[in-house]
Formats: structure tokens, C-alpha cells, sequence
């Protein structure tokens, strides 16, 4: 029997090694998921380690994850055809390899460039695997139940992927290093790289083109400007850089458009702008996204460095933030056919919204229950009822074979919205910050001895207590610029979502055909 199967290898181009053994591929492509989703919210509660080793400044601290959401973000499409045209196995494999590299030379780094030049070559490992390894489903496990248990796991995996994330994040910077947060990538990489050749076979190619240039365009077009919104956080808005580099957003991203609007095989089809529900989904993502983005990396920062929790403490105090994600996007899965998706969106936008409002009343006596916890329950709620939300009303009434494209563009929006919505909030925090640091300054001086006004000299930080109002006031002003990006999710859901009769039965289909939430 072993011998034939070898036999049936060796005779098919791309054939698994060892074929029969689903569940072994299944667990492969599980645990490449697994890695991508984890690396965000793992590399989140290290955050306050690594601004201390590699010496950033809070708003340089935000490239740590626009780095990696921007390459993400930005090559997630192209990465999705690539494995369409050149064989999902072998892309899949590469960008397996190229995440496992990335995350052995940002475990090394020792300069704040050479980090952030690692987080990007790992988002663009994750965006080469992270929907091929979704695409490997369907070739590898038949139509049908075996299938639908197979995107369960993968669901399950997505949900699950932020919380282990967070306390293992907290384990290995506490008990090891935060370069453990990178590191711990490598042996699962160079696994994963050992079996699929073994247990995953490769997939059909099917003839197309690579959108390179409108890939190009829009990934240096947002890189662009982000790279503005933060350089102004710290030299201003007429510093010479900062206008540059808004300018070379708007001729990027306007070139991006160009290209895509006659690209034979555009990497953003602008048609599926053309249904108002699902561009108004892509709106309402992009504006949620950055909110959470920015929420998430101020609320660790303040956890850490005022509030003194270790890195554990952090990532369990995150967690009933996932409980409620999770909670939440099972209650709008039952309950979206019967009410369509327009009552969910307003809710959850709202409550999003109100979280974030409550936020801004944080300050440095704030407790975790009554300044965080509360606040952070109410916000996670709220993204719940979105998530699956969106995601149904994205490819609902497209054709099957543009639901990837649909899906892929939802995915992104979160992305690059969240790259963008957290260099904005740094910029509010850090205008606000040096404004609230002016005021501090002048309290410390009166009431400083002279080793500490030498050492404020030396290192232009103020200590705490001066120093926590600075940032918790920074943050307080960023949460009050959030609250008006979840109210363009608001107004986006009140006024552009529009649902028709006949939308319900296809949301009913794709609810009762998703699975667990994602």
C-alpha cells in the first residue's frame, strides 16, 4: 500500500508524499494560520519591552505593527493570485519560509530599523501565505462535510489565534525575552516548511497576470502616508519630510487608481465598489479597524507602564475582550437572516463608539475595572457584531468565483485601515502629549532636586509621576479622535447599508455555510 502510493507520487507532477492522512494537512495549513493571526496580538504586550530595549519613541513604536499590517494589508490580494497562477503549494510554501526568515532577524535586531525592516518582510511572508492556506481547503479536502469540518478548524484557529497570542505574548517576554515573541516562529515555520510537501499536494495553476504595479502603487502610496501622519507627530506638519511624503501618497494612490481602472487583471476590482452595501461594508471595516488598532496599542502601553502590570497580567487582562468578540459574532450569526445585517452594524458601530468615549476619561488613577475593563468589554461587543456582519454582507449576491476577491478586499480594508487610523491617533497623541509634557515640565522643575533635573536634562523624559500624565493625557486625546472614526462606521451603516428582501435568504445561505466566526 505504501509502495503504491509512492508510486502514485512519483507518477503525478506535485503529488503529496504521503497522501491519505487529511488530518496531518489539515493541522499543517491550521498551524500557518495560527502563526500569521498570533503575530499581531503576541507582539502586541511586548510593545513597552521593545521600546525600551531598541530605545523608540512612543509614535516611532507604532511602525512595529504598521509595518507588518501595511505590507499585509497592501499584498494580501496579489498574494491570493499568486497561488492561483504559479500553484498553491509551492506559494504557500515560500511564504512559510520568507515569515520564518522574518521572524529570526527580527529576533536578532538590535537597531529599531532592522526590526521594522523585519516586520515588513514578515508582512509580506503572511500575505503570501494567509489566503493561500485557505485556498489549500478546497483542493485538499472534498466538497461536503469533510470540507465544512475543515473550515471549521480553520475558523476556530482565526478566532482563538488573538487570545493565545496575548498569553503567550505575555509568558515569553516575561519569563524569557520579548525576542521570544519572534523567535518562537521559527520552529513552527521550519515544521510546517518539513510536512507540506509531505501531506499537501499542489494545486492546479490557472492561467492570469500579476497586478505588480497597482500592488506596488498602493502599498508605497499608504506607506507614504502613513509615514506622514507620523512624522508630523514629531516635527510637525511643515516640516519639509512630512509634505513630501503626503505628496507622494496622493501621486501614488492616484496612480493606483489609474492602473486598476485599466488593468486587465486589477488587483482591486473597483466593480465590487459598485454595490453600495458592500463598498458601505469596506467603509464601516476600515473605520472600525482603526479605531481597534490604535485602542489596542495605547490600552497596553497604559496596562504596563501606569498601571505596572507585568506582561501575563496584560495579556489575561485582554482577554475578556475576546470573550466578548466572540460572544458577540455568535449572537449576530444566528441572528443576522432574520434581521439583516443593518441592525448589527448600527449597534456595533455604536457601542464601538461609546467604548472609546469612555476611554477618554482614562487618567492615571483610572483603575483596570472602572478605566479599562469596562470600557473594553463594551468596545469588544461591539466589533463582535461586526465581524461576521461584514463579512457575510461582503460576498453576499457576488458571483462565486469573485467571493475570494470580495472577501480579500474586506480583509485588507481592516488592515490597511488599522495602519492608517494608528498613525493618525499617534499624531493626536503625540501633538497632545508634547502639550500636556510643556505643562508637566514647568510642575517638575519647581519641585525637582538637582540629580533629577540632571537627569531630565540628559534624557529629556520626564519620570513618573510627571511622566504618566504625559502619557495618559496623549492617550485620552488619541481614544476622543477614535470615537470619531467609529462614527463614520455609524454614519457609513445609518446611511449608505441599505438591505433588500431578497438579501436576506442569500445571508441565510452564507451564515448557515461560514461556520464558527472568524
Amino acid at each position: 500500500m505504501v509502495k503504491s502510493q509512492q508510486l502514485a507520487a512519483a507518477r503525478i507532477p506535485g503529488a503529496a508524499r504521503r497522501e491519505g492522512r487529511p488530518g496531518v494537512a489539515l493541522v499543517v495549513i491550521a498551524a500557518c494560520q495560527l502563526m500569521v493571526v498570533l503575530d499581531a496580538t503576541i507582539v502586541n504586550i511586548a510593545l513597552p519591552h521593545i521600546q525600551t530595549a531598541l530605545a523608540f519613541s512612543t509614535t516611532d513604536l507604532s511602525w512595529v505593527i504598521s509595518a507588518y499590517t501595511l505590507a499585509f494589508g497592501g499584498l494580501l490580494l496579489l498574494g491570493g493570485r499568486a497561488g492561483d497562477i504559479l500553484g498553491r503549494r509551492r506559494v504557500f510554501l515560500t511564504g512559510i519560509l520568507l515569515f520564518t526568515l522574518a521572524s529570526l532577524l527580527g529576533g536578532f535586531a538590535q537597531e529599531p530599523w532592522q526590526l521594522l525592516a523585519a516586520r515588513a518582510l514578515q508582512g509580506v511572508g503572511g500575505a503570501i501565505a494567509s489566503p493561500t492556506s485557505l485556498a489549500l481547503i478546497t483542493t485538499t479536502f472534498a466538497e461536503g462535510p469533510e470540507r465544512n469540518r475543515a473550515f471549521g478548524v480553520f475558523a476556530a484557529v482565526s478566532a482563538g489565534g488573538g487570545a493565545i497570542g496575548l498569553l503567550a505574548g505575555g509568558m515569553l517576554t516575561e519569563w524569557l525575552d520579548w525576542r521570544w515573541v519572534l523567535f518562537v516562529n521559527v520552529p513552527i515555520g521550519v515544521l510546517i516548511a518539513v510536512l507540506t510537501p509531505l501531506y499537501i499536494a499542489e494545486s492546479e495553476r490557472h492561467p492570469g497576470r500579476f497586478d505588480i504595479a497597482g500592488a506596488l502603487t498602493s502599498t508605497g502610496g499608504m506607506a507614504s502616508l502613513v509615514y506622514g501622519f507620523i512624522r508630523a507627530s514629531e516635527d510637525g506638519w511643515r516640516d519639509g519630510l512630512t509634505l513630501v511624503s503626503f505628496t507622494a501618497a496622493a501621486v501614488l494612490l492616484g496612480l493606483f487608481a489609474v492602473i486598476e481602472s485599466r488593468a486587465q487583471d486589477p488587483i482591486v476590482p473597483l466593480r465590487m465598489f459598485a454595490d453600495r452595501n458592500r463598498a458601505g461594508t469596506y467603509l464601516i471595516m476600515l473605520g472600525l479597524a482603526a479605531a481597534m488598532f490604535g485602542m489596542f496599542f495605547f490600552i497596553v502601553q497604559f496596562v504596563q507602564n501606569v498601571l505596572d502590570f507585568s506582561p501575563i497580567e496584560a495579556g489575561l487582562g485582554f482577554l475578556p475582550v475576546t470573550a466578548a468578540i466572540i460572544t458577540a459574532a455568535g449572537l449576530s450569526q444566528r441572528l443576522l437572516p432574520r434581521f439583516g445585517p443593518k441592525p448589527f452594524m448600527v449597534a456595533g458601530s455604536g457601542l464601538t463608539g461609546i467604548g472609546l468615549a469612555w476611554l477618554a476619561f482614562i487618567r492615571t488613577d483610572s483603575s483596570y475595572v472602572s478605566g479599562v475593563l469596562g470600557p473594553m468589554l463594551l468596545f469588544g461587543f461591539g466589533m463582535g457584531l461586526n465581524f461576521v456582519t461584514l463579512t457575510l454582507t461582503a460576498v453576499s449576491g457576488v458571483a462565486r468565483q469573485e467571493a475570494g476577491a470580495a472577501s480579500g478586499l474586506l480583509n485588507a480594508s481592516q488592515q490597511v485601515g488599522g495602519s492608517l487610523g494608528l498613525s493618525i491617533l499617534v499624531t493626536v497623541f503625540g501633538t497632545a502629549g508634547r502639550t500636556e509634557a510643556e505643562k508637566q515640565a514647568a510642575d517638575f522643575a519647581a519641585r525637582a532636586d538637582a540629580a533629577q533635573l540632571a537627569a531630565f536634562e540628559q534624557t529629556g523624559r520626564l519620570p513618573d509621576p510627571w511622566g504618566d500624565v504625559v502619557l495618559t493625557q496623549g492617550m485620552a486625546t488619541a481614544f476622543l479622535a477614535a470615537v470619531a472614526m467609529a462614527g463614520l462606521a455609524l454614519a457609513t451603516a445609518l446611511l449608505v447599508i441599505r438591505v433588500r428582501k431578497s438579501d436576506l435568504a442569500a445571508l441565510a445561505g452564507a451564515a448557515a455555510e461560514s461556520g464558527p466566526p472568524a
